[in-house]
């Protein structure tokens, strides 16, 4: 895989969780908080991973180095990844794009729309966040797996010419008030699932596994066992840990009985 992957182990797990559905196994990995560089030094091969830190703006405060730290933190999961997502606002990840790593190359700026966002001011309302998504040269992506049955028998049959894809505007509303009430954990800055399971089902198949360094409240654990996938999770704070395995063991709960 071009020299990309280290061959570290994981650190001793904090929690390991695993749920069982139509005859597949998986399983969730919750590691101990540690920092996103740290937890990226130490990780194994993995097929994805998703970055999603703080946007050097409101939460999370800011630093005049961001530019530079993420960037660093890119290339850090770039040595490990077939595919890397990069989430951030649009004018914070623009810095990004002129410095991917050698060896990938952009796939799609992707955008989280949501119209529910409040505002206390004046002016333009923001209404989305940015994803890129990056991935190492040659490596596959999924298209097929956004197709119906009768789509995907007519692709297998080389019978499409032109393979109908996901949009890269994802709509999703934020999850606040009454809006998904039932994925609400409590984190300031919760993605809703319908946001992350795209990411996974286009870089990933069944049983690949997923690493979300800066996980929050574990919506890349959920999503990634609700597609049959491994996920491994890790992030600096362990109140968002907390979050994230009281979350995991609740969704394993609801599947195994």
């Amino acid at each position: 895989m071009n020299g990309h992957y280290t061959q570290a182990t994981f650190p001793e797990l904090d929690v390991y969780a695993e749920t069982e559905r139509s005859k597949q196994r998986t399983k969730v990995k919750v590691l101990p908080s540690a920092d996103v560089l740290d937890t990226l030094a130490g990780a194994s091969a993995v097929k994805a991973t998703i970055l999603d830190p703080w946007y050097n703006k409101g939460i999370g405060g800011e630093r005049a180095d961001y530019n530079d730290w993420l960037a660093a933190v890119i290339r850090s999961a770039c040595r490990i990844s077939e595919h890397v997502f990069v989430w951030g606002f649009p004018d914070i990840l623009a810095y990004q794009v002129a410095k991917i790593p050698e060896g990938f190359k952009l796939i799609a700026w992707l955008t989280w729309y949501y119209k529910n966002c409040p505002s206390v001011i004046r002016g333009w309302r923001s209404a989305q966040n940015a994803c890129l998504h990056l991935a190492m040269d040659g490596a596959t992506v999924y298209p097929e797996h956004f197709l119906s049955i009768d789509q995907l028998e007519r692709w297998k049959a080389g019978k499409m010419r032109f393979v109908p894809g996901p949009p890269t505007v994802l709509e999703a509303p934020l999850n606040i008030g009454f809006v998904g009430r039932n994925e609400q954990t409590g984190h300031p800055a919760q993605k809703p699932l319908s946001v992350i399971e795209p990411l996974l089902l286009m870089s990933t198949r069944a049983n690949d596994t997923v690493l979300d360094p800066m996980c929050g409240s574990g919506t890349t654990g959920e999503a990634a066992l609700r597609l049959h996938r491994h996920a491994i999770l890790c992030d600096d704070s362990s109140t968002y840990l907390t979050i994230t395995r009281k979350r995991i063991a609740a969704y394993q709960n609801q599947v195994n009985g």
